[in-house]
């Protein structure tokens, strides 16, 4: 079909482009109100709310002629599910807003809610409300709601001297894929997808709150730069081994060499992974990898005993 003969969200208007986005879809056990009232009720068995919101923005976050409105979509939600993973938590829903010119093609919204809600039951959540609005360019908005079903919180504060600092999920492969679609380089699809769509390892922040981590956070800017963040609020000193990041390296090693990069500078500073790293007083959980330790010192993020020179992570400014 012709864009000109797709119908457009200025064309269906606000209130049919939600009844559609709405229609057929099903809410979990925690939901008691969903969409189509002024706001949803959303149970919360712990009594807290974990809480976090993200944005993507169009050309920043995201380009339309490399991913689909799918993959969108997921991004959108993965990102957000990690913050609540990192904290021990477990998300429970999600509220959306959007904003997107009004001639968008209303079967690519639909495509995005499609991806929302596919990447949303991977975590066992629904979307339960939102907003619709034009803007210039698509704004993806979403705030999650998270339940820690008894736990305490795993901080950013908690890393004592001693522990174990240890990763689960992959590192360096969406900084990879960024520079392969830069640079148009081909024969690497599996990193060019690593880049369009997290593969946020759901349900092991749980796991590490139960296996005693003492603080942990998601690798979103980078893992120097999220560790960083530990370090300062815990008030230590973070070691890195090389050597136990080799397999990350050699996942990228390729990659680097075709787009002319240092895949040190992907693995250690490369973001939106959004792996989960933290640290223990003893072993890590099956699955975690250990990476480094948390040493007397001052705040700080060490890589061999040495201070990192190389990429300083995402800055949003």
């Amino acid at each position: 079909m012709a864009d000109r003969e797709r119908p457009t969200l200025a064309g269906l208007g606000e209130f049919a482009v939600i009844e559609e986005l709405v229609a057929r879809r099903t809410q979990t056990r925690l939901v008691e109100v969903g969409p189509g009232d002024d706001a949803a009720v959303v149970l919360a068995p712990d009594g807290r709310t974990v809480v976090s919101t993200d944005m993507l923005v169009e050309g920043r976050h995201f380009r339309l002629d490399w991913s689909t409105p799918h993959d969108v979509g997921r991004k959108a939600i993965a990102q957000n599910a990690a913050d609540v993973e990192a904290m021990g938590a477990t998300p429970t829903a999600y509220v959306v807003g959007f904003g997107a010119p009004g001639d968008t093609p209303a079967d690519a919204v639909t495509a995005l809610s499609d991806g929302m809600w596919a990447e949303a039951g991977r975590t066992g959540a629904g979307i339960v409300g939102g907003d619709l609005v034009a803007a210039p360019q698509w704004v993806v908005s979403v705030t999650v709601l998270g339940d820690l079903a008894g736990r305490a919180p795993v901080l950013l504060s908690g890393a004592r001297v001693g522990d174990v600092v240890a990763v689960i999920g992959d590192l360096g492969t969406s900084a990879a894929g960024y520079a392969l679609w830069h640079g148009e380089i081909r024969g690497f699809d599996e990193l060019h997808r690593r880049h369009l769509v997290p593969e946020v390892p759901y349900g092991s922040g749980r796991l590490a709150a139960d296996g005693g981590a003492t603080a942990m956070t998601d690798v979103s800017d980078g893992l120097v730069a999220d560790l960083g963040h530990v370090a300062a609020a815990s008030g230590v000193t973070v070691e890195l081994s090389t050597a136990a990041l080799l397999a990350d390296r050699d996942v990228v090693a390729a990659a680097a060499e075709a787009a002319g990069a240092d895949p040190w500078d992907w693995v250690l500073g490369g973001g939106e992974d959004h792996a989960l790293v933290a640290t223990f007083p003893a072993a890590p959980p099956a699955g975690w990898r250990r990476i480094g330790s948390v040493v007397d010192g001052p705040a700080r993020v060490l890589v061999d005993g040495a201070q990192w020179r190389g990429s300083a992570g995402w800055q949003s400014y």
